[in-house]
């Protein structure tokens, strides 16, 4: 057995369950906050964005490293795009903390390379959300992204990860 294969222990998937029941609610959550604060389909991108990071980071055990690269892509474009055509900023709590998830995830298990790449890409994501300035998203990207890039080490040093 691949002692990185998360989907060949149950506590793998019990993780991926839980991620995926925080993502849904907090995908509903800030969707609901967002259409009563900013009204009109503001809520609609913050939507689409959430959901494919989110859904991502539960297939990261299958499509390593692409997955992880996707969803620093996602998030990186469409924080840009909030800051360009000034849309609700991103990336919100729950991409943030599934582009977290992806991060720490390929520190944990890819080789050195490209889980350095992934991880410069998530820091240049959360660089580009504190252009709009300091708010409560751009605190809770950073402390997710900054977890990720202490667990997903500590992780791989433990021998949870690639030696």
């Amino acid at each position: 057995m691949d002692t990185v294969d998360r989907s060949a222990r149950p506590a793998g998937t019990v993780v991926d369950v839980g991620l995926g029941v925080v993502f849904a609610a907090g995908t509903a959550f800030t969707a609901f906050m967002l259409a009563t604060s900013w009204g009109g389909a503001s809520w609609a991108f913050d939507l689409a964005v959430s959901l494919v990071v989110g859904a991502l980071a539960l297939l990261r055990g299958r499509w390593r490293p692409w997955a992880a690269v996707a969803g620093v892509a996602v998030a990186g474009a469409a924080t840009a795009l909030s800051l360009a055509a000034d849309l609700p900023q991103e990336p919100a709590p729950v991409p943030a903390l599934a582009m977290a998830v992806l991060v720490g995830s390929a520190i944990r298990t890819l080789r050195a390379g490209p889980a350095a790449g992934i991880a410069a890409g998530g820091v240049a994501v959360v660089a580009l959300t504190w252009l709009s300035g300091p708010t409560g998203v751009t605190t809770i990207a950073t402390a997710a992204l900054a977890g990720a890039l202490v667990l997903g080490p500590a992780l791989r040093l433990s021998g949870g990860g690639r030696p």
